[in-house]
């Protein structure tokens, strides 16, 4: 365990933003967590646990305890001939595990390729991708309960997964810290390629696609959509797809109709924001120090490396203003705001 006080998290979220913690915490056990349990300083002080910081912004410097987590085991659970089982830990980066798994012919998880962020993070989250999410995957999820000091195993049915959702994004949940996550692959994995472009450079490219085929494309897609964080701060796509009702769609295909959806089964229709914020003519739009970047409309970066969270928040909400005057539809941002 080590304990750092006043630390910049510039480098542990992918914005960029410079705020500082009161304290950062790095665990590398589960004796560490209990240690930390039976102190009453870490009981009593606010304390908000953290991946690699791909999807937060912080508004200002975070009075409290930062808790980082290095359990970076991948353990054989075990396999048969259909799947194969692995507890992963929080701490293991998301997409070495991908590569990992795709480089052993494993499927189910290769569409949610650079995707940013510990694996622990992409469990709350739900990350997903290119028809895919990681709540179709996971098995259980096993917590630490930092007041308690219990170790709990929730199941996939517990979880209560819905669209970048999950149980542990609860406030009555927030005390649950992932220490590992049970994921399930499989052996004779059944290739996910409903969206048209991975569709269409994997058929262009491979006769009998692989999940290691399908990653490169993931890949090849993503990286000329989006910026590479290391190079311009940005959270990725930093708001939902907005799920309207089907007559709100019908309405906005009377004036746009080429207006890209993806039906629900419930009857309703998911529009892409990306393509909202980009036809109210934002792409490339910039306010102060944040922007919009240039090639993917739903994608907020730190323009410069000199935005603060304030300003990536204010843009944030100029965009849902323009949104709602022009469509009606609401942006909910996917990204999580820390005061």
């Amino acid at each position: 365990m080590e304990i750092r006080q006043n630390y910049s998290l510039r480098a542990h979220n992918t914005l960029g933003i410079d705020a500082q913690a009161d304290w950062f915490i790095t665990y590398r056990s589960l004796e560490d967590l209990h240690l930390l349990a039976r102190d009453e300083y870490f009981q009593e002080c606010r304390c908000v646990p953290i991946g690699e910081g791909s999807n937060l912004l912080f508004l200002t410097n975070f009075h409290g305890i930062i808790l980082f987590s290095e359990l970076r085991s991948i353990e054989l659970l075990g396999e048969d001939d259909q799947h194969v089982d692995y507890l992963v830990g929080s701490g293991v980066h998301w997409d070495d595990f991908v590569q990992q798994m795709t480089d052993q012919g494993l499927g189910g998880i290769e569409n949610l390729s650079l995707i940013p962020g510990q694996v622990g993070a992409a469990a709350i989250q739900n990350i997903g991708a290119y028809g895919v999410e990681i709540y179709q995957r996971i098995q259980a999820v096993h917590t630490f309960h930092r007041r308690t000091a219990q170790e709990r195993i929730f199941t996939r049915d517990e979880c209560a997964y819905a669209y970048r959702h999950s149980l542990f994004k609860e406030p009555d949940y927030e005390d649950y810290i992932i220490t590992h996550v049970h994921l399930r692959l499989d052996k004779h994995p059944s290739l996910q390629l409903d969206y048209a472009d991975l569709r269409e450079r994997i058929t262009q490219r491979h006769s009998a696609p692989t999940p290691a085929d399908v990653r490169r494309e993931v890949i090849a897609i993503r990286e000329s959509k989006l910026p590479d964080p290391k190079v311009i701060g940005s959270a990725g796509s930093f708001f939902m797809n907005p799920v309207v009702e089907a007559s709100v769609y019908e309405a906005l295909r009377e004036q746009y109709p080429h207006a890209p959806h993806y039906p629900l089964p419930d009857g309703r229709v998911k529009v892409p924001a990306g393509w909202l914020i980009d036809t109210c003519g934002l792409k490339g739009y910039r306010l102060g120090h944040a922007g919009v970047y240039e090639r993917q409309a739903l994608v907020l970066i730190n323009a410069d490396g000199q935005a603060t969270g304030q300003e990536i928040a204010r843009l944030a909400e100029y965009i849902q203003q323009q949104v709602q005057a022009r469509f009606g539809i609401h942006l909910e941002p996917e990204v999580r705001y820390i005061v």
